[in-house]
């Protein structure tokens, strides 16, 4: 069994959809589970991550500068297909150890993210892995974690919209001024990717979808596909102040983030008014 103070995060972190108090809150969080390298049983961490693009997540085995390696990290060495929960979805996903010039460049990116995991490397003589977890492709649709099509909408649309506040303060600690860091970089384009995904399998399966079964909602489809537009165009200009060299600092990038929290904000909860009660009167009929 986890430890007790692991144990409440890892109930509070299920009962809401990855959303925690106390010293993990506004943090990026996942529920790691490993299988035992002695054991053999299922072993569930929380850890805080960084993103890397592709489906694929950065976790680091710090254990607060520890001379040594946590559990978790042994468990992966023995068996590393594991199971990544991030509060909207749980998918299996292999886990592998970076090395030599690939694992001093996304630690380097973690030390100029958060100063603190250079205090635990100083702390400590072994040197600090760093563990991609990257998504294993799903046979079928992925596993949301909620108990109906309405429920599921909300929880990945709270996914972005705490991404979002997460860049922000990312952003304005940085006053405008500071340099653009590497990490920085990629957690905007990995909220770039993630935004279009959404709304791409929005518009080729969920709408299609509802517009057959349910052909009241033309003129609403017909305004969220034509908010997923106008959002793709603020992703793109987004993408372009994040990859622009004449962008050193964050300000210009911060001005786009908060127009796209603005127009993104009124499109999820116009969505969520007018298909939420659809879709659950719908999964209460079937």
């Amino acid at each position: 069994m986890p430890n007790p103070f692991n144990q409440q995060v890892i109930e509070e972190f299920r009962a809401h959809h990855g959303q925690v108090g106390g010293m993990f809150e506004g943090a990026r969080l996942i529920l790691l589970t490993t299988t035992g390298s002695r054991t053999g049983t299922p072993h569930t961490t929380p850890l805080g991550y960084l993103p890397d693009g592709d489906g694929t997540i950065l976790v680091i085995a710090s254990a607060g500068g520890s001379p040594r390696h946590p559990d978790w990290y042994r468990n992966v060495l023995a068996n590393p297909r594991v199971t990544v929960e991030s509060g909207a979805f749980t998918y299996e996903a292999d886990a592998v150890v970076l090395d030599g010039e690939e694992r001093d460049r996304a630690f380097a990116r973690a030390v100029e993210s958060d100063p603190g995991w250079a205090e635990y490397q100083a702390k400590t003589d072994r040197t600090i892995p760093v563990v991609a977890l990257r998504e294993v492709p799903a046979a079928g649709p992925p596993n949301i974690n909620a108990g109906s099509m309405g429920e599921a909408i909300k929880v990945v649309h709270d996914v972005f919209r705490r991404e979002l506040a997460v860049i922000k303060k990312e952003l304005l600690a940085g006053n405008g001024t500071v340099t653009l860091g590497a990490q920085l970089r990629v957690n905007c384009l990995a909220l770039c990717q993630g935004l279009h995904n959404h709304h791409t399998g929005e518009d080729t399966m969920l709408f299609p979808f509802l517009a057959d079964r349910h052909p009241e909602l033309a003129p609403t489809l017909a305004r969220l596909g034509e908010e997923h537009e106008r959002i793709a165009d603020l992703v793109g200009q987004l993408r372009q102040a994040v990859t622009s060299p004449e962008n050193a600092g964050t300000g210009a990038v911060l001005a786009e983030v908060e127009r796209l929290t603005a127009e993104l904000e009124a499109h999820l909860d116009y969505e969520e008014q007018q298909l939420i009660p659809v879709l659950d009167a719908a999964s209460a009929a079937g």
